[in-house]
């Protein structure tokens, strides 16, 4: 069932609930059917060991285990888990850092350039159909109010 087929059905009721809390329902929703997509997309790898190569790359320097719990959001223990995933399928290995050896260092291997780079079209037209139709102006008005939400967290949270 789609978001907008709940709101419609017959067998649910909204009535009452407050949009910030439907909001983040939609959000949780969208994310388990976009996990599921990405998950058979990519087949060799899942959703979540895909984002956590996607933030490896986007480090200037190969990021520690902390540095890329922080980044991706989740747990170090979470993290960890995709991690071995990723270097039991060769994607990515643990090297020692050089300025402190007690910090291990994610480095991505060649293997893992050659899948993001032969899965490189595909990926591209999925984001292309997924966002078609959506304006420049919605996708930032959408940036800006997740980020503004993330914020609030931090005064919930702590």
């Amino acid at each position: 069932m789609h978001i907008d087929e709940t709101r419609e059905s017959e067998s649910l009721d909204f009535s009452g609930i407050p949009s910030s809390y439907y909001l983040l329902g939609l959000i949780s929703a969208f994310e388990n059917r976009f996990q599921a997509v990405a998950d058979s997309t990519m087949r060799e790898i899942s959703w979540k060991q895909f984002f956590a190569i996607i933030c490896i790359n986007l480090c200037k320097n190969p990021p520690t285990l902390r540095e890329l719990s922080d980044i991706l959001g989740s747990s170090h223990q979470n993290v960890k888990q995709i991690l071995l995933k990723l270097q039991q399928k060769g994607f990515v290995e643990f090297k020692r850092d050089n300025a402190d050896r007690r910090k291990q260092r994610i480095i991505l291997t060649e293997r893992c350039l050659r899948f993001c780079e032969q899965n490189d079209e595909t990926s591209k037209a999925v984001m292309d159909r997924m966002f078609s139709g959506i304006s420049e102006e919605d996708l930032q008005t959408t940036i800006r109010t997740l980020t503004s939400i993330e914020k609030n967290l931090d005064t919930v949270h702590g």
